[in-house]
This record gives C-alpha cells, sequence and structure tokens, in this order.
C-alpha cells in the first residue's frame, strides 16, 4: 500500500469526520454513544483545522486516517507546555488497522515537531482502554507521564486520561 501523509483537503472533512466518529463509537470509547456531546467535537474537522495542523493517511485515493498536530501548543492543546507540541484525535478506519496508518501519522507528527523551532517535546493523552495505541506510541519512543494524567470532565470520574510524552 503506497500511504500519503499530508494535510487534510477541505473536501476530506467530512470524510474524515466520520472515520473518527465512527473509530471512537465502534471501540466504545464514547460514555453516551450517539448522544456523546463530543461526538460533534469529533466530527468537526473544520473547526480542528482552524486551529491545528490537520494531516490524513491516504491511499488509493482514499482516507483512511488522521490526526491533529498542534504546534507549541496552539489553541487545540489540552496538555501542551510551552516548547511542547501535542498530537490529538488519532484515529484510522477500522478497515485500514493493522496496515501502519496510525503508526505514519504520529511519525508525520513527531517530524512536524522537530521542525518547529524551540519544540523539545511531543505530549498526548489517551483513554485507557486504548491499548494497542499505547503500544504504538511506546514502541515509536513515547513514555507514559501519569503525573500528567487529567480530566477533562471532573464530574466524570471514570474519565482519567492517559498522557504520554516524547522527548525530542
Amino acid at each position: 500500500m503506497d500511504l500519503l501523509i499530508r494535510p487534510a483537503a477541505p473536501t476530506e472533512y467530512a470524510a474524515l469526520g466520520e472515520i473518527t466518529a465512527h473509530a471512537y463509537l465502534q471501540d466504545g470509547l464514547l460514555d453516551f454513544g450517539e448522544d456523546d456531546a463530543y461526538l460533534g467535537e469529533l466530527r468537526d474537522v473544520a473547526k480542528r483545522a482552524a486551529d491545528a495542523e490537520v494531516l490524513v493517511a491516504a491511499a488509493d485515493g482514499r482516507v483512511l486516517g488522521g490526526v491533529a498536530f498542534v504546534p507549541s501548543g496552539g489553541p487545540m492543546a489540552d496538555i501542551a507546555r510551552p516548547g511542547e507540541a501535542e498530537i490529538r484525535m488519532l484515529a484510522v478506519a477500522h478497515e485500514a488497522r493493522g496496515r501502519g496508518v496510525g503508526e505514519a501519522l504520529v511519525r508525520a507528527c513527531v517530524e512536524r515537531a522537530r521542525a518547529v523551532e524551540g519544540c523539545r517535546g511531543v505530549v498526548l493523552s489517551t483513554q485507557r482502554a486504548m491499548r494497542g495505541a499505547h503500544r504504538l506510541y511506546e514502541r515509536l519512543g513515547f513514555r507514559r507521564s501519569p503525573e500528567r494524567d487529567w480530566n477533562p470532565l471532573p464530574e466524570h470520574l471514570d474519565l482519567t486520561l492517559l498522557t504520554y510524552e516524547l522527548t525530542l
């Protein structure tokens, strides 16, 4: 498979939004399923693209996944500190999993971070259930940073997000 990682085109936003929403839904990562308020955020790629660099993985003219790269603590950053870039909303279409799509997207974000002047690290948040993603991050050199774990919805005590960081 000839995989190309590149910036998302506006004409691909809807497809990437659906890939992202379906990935979270099918993996059981949204507490309220189709009624989860976060589902709208996952589908809103145009909003992400206004505040971050949205990358897609494409092959054979089809989008297979995507990620938001937030350089230097941009407006979409949740946990990035000064001198860090953040990876958000990594998603791969179910039929494309296991083919290196997620890894290629993460590697592209790391390379972009290395090109940002003053960037010393990359951080990301992940859910406990995303074990396959954890293995990918660890294989690429990311390390758990439990002191940075956080809860985006404090009223939801069981929604602690795990954090990983990579020193560049």
